[in-house]
């Protein structure tokens, strides 16, 4: 029997003490990763590094994210959230100008621009948001996969909307990247936080930006790391910001670096189209046997599985040690690479065959 490079790399890497069908709440990080985390702990304790950490890791982050998104290196922003991402494209925009997003669309992506106060905030449901793109759009705001019920996008139709009528696009890919094939170069601007389908510690996110986007962020985070010349400008006004996209970097959290820098190099080993292919099978097994058992799922082919209404289970799977998560009234299970059909077959199992409803 042939044991493919993905399950080689889940048995080596990760040793779940539950069920765990819950990384669009977070990601189970791997050994070596954890290994990284600990001895920066170590050596910061005792006094044996020099800084607090290494900007070598962040650089390996950056580049181990940018082979995922399809990316060069300089392209790409580090920092430590979305919301802070996102709160620098919205303040790039001019007063009055319209941001359209999907309604529910996750907070981070939208209220940096709603809580501004002089922008126009425009919502429609996300099968819609393509048609919906119109000549006083200035900026589309949107997930390629929902958080809250695993929908992904119609990415084409959206990217040739926004192009037809001069908009540009944020594309939010926390809950993709990872397991979906990314073309990060396609969009203005993409953000990801590390900490979900990534495998990295919370504190990591990317931000990557065209060349011609880079000219309409504002120079915010002006400050030392942005320079690009570590611990070579730490005092007096800078004349300057790094070329590319690394004039938007922040100054780092070099313990989630210096894990994001193995987590990285893991997905990058198995590769993209293996995560994908091994992630929607075990969806596409799992919405099969909840319709076989009576169950109304959300369609699609994305990692993550959701059943409206069914938020109130969340508490019996937990009993059974079993983790998924239960957002805006959905039970909401998300597969990646250490998951496997048996733990599919569990959530079937507790589950069970949908009582019957009494008719009105």
């Amino acid at each position: 029997m042939t044991i493919s490079p993905l399950s080689r790399a889940a048995a080596a890497e990760f040793a779940p003490e539950v069920t765990y069908l819950n990384t669009s709440s977070w990601g189970l990080l791997p050994r070596r990763t954890i290994a990284a985390v600990k001895a920066l702990a170590d050596e910061n304790a005792v006094g044996r590094r020099i800084g607090a950490g290494s900007f070598d890791a962040v650089e390996a982050a950056r580049v181990g994210f940018a082979r995922l998104a399809g990316v060069r290196p300089d392209r790409v922003a580090t920092g430590s959230s979305v919301t802070v991402h996102v709160g620098l494209i919205a303040a790039s925009l001019p007063a009055g100008a319209e941001v359209l997003a999907p309604e529910g669309e996750f907070t981070s992506v939208v209220s940096p621009f709603a809580l501004r106060g002089d922008l126009r905030m425009r919502y429609v449901p996300l099968a819609e948001l393509a048609d919906a793109v119109r000549p006083a759009t200035a900026l589309v705001a949107f997930s390629s996969v929902q958080s809250a019920d695993g929908r992904v996008a119609d990415l084409a139709a959206v990217r040739a909307a926004a192009a037809a009528h001069g908009a540009r696009t944020l594309l939010d890919a926390t809950q993709s990247a990872g397991w979906f094939p990314l073309d990060a170069g396609a969009y203005d601007y993409t953000v990801a936080g590390g900490f979900k389908f990534l495998l990295c510690p919370r504190g990591a996110s990317f931000l990557t930006v065209t060349e011609e986007a880079q000219e309409t962020l504002p120079k915010l985070f002006a400050g030392w790391v942005a320079a690009g010349a570590p611990w070579t400008s730490n005092y007096g006004p800078l004349e300057h910001l790094a070329p590319g996209a690394r004039g938007f970097d922040e100054p780092p959290a070099f313990l989630s670096y210096h894990g994001a820098e193995h987590s990285l190099a893991l997905l990058g080993e198995i590769g993209t189209d293996a995560l994908y292919a091994h992630a929607t099978s075990l969806a596409a097994r799992l919405r099969a046997g909840l319709v076989e058992r009576g169950y109304e799922v959300v369609p699609g082919e994305s990692a993550i599985v959701s059943v409206p209404g069914l938020e109130g289970r969340q508490p019996e799977l937990a009993e059974a040690g079993i983790a998924v998560s239960a957002p805006a009234g959905n039970l909401r299970i998300s597969c990646h690479l250490y998951n496997t059909e048996a733990d599919v077959d569990r959530v079937l199992e507790v589950l069970g065959h949908r009582e019957p409803q009494p008719s009105a």
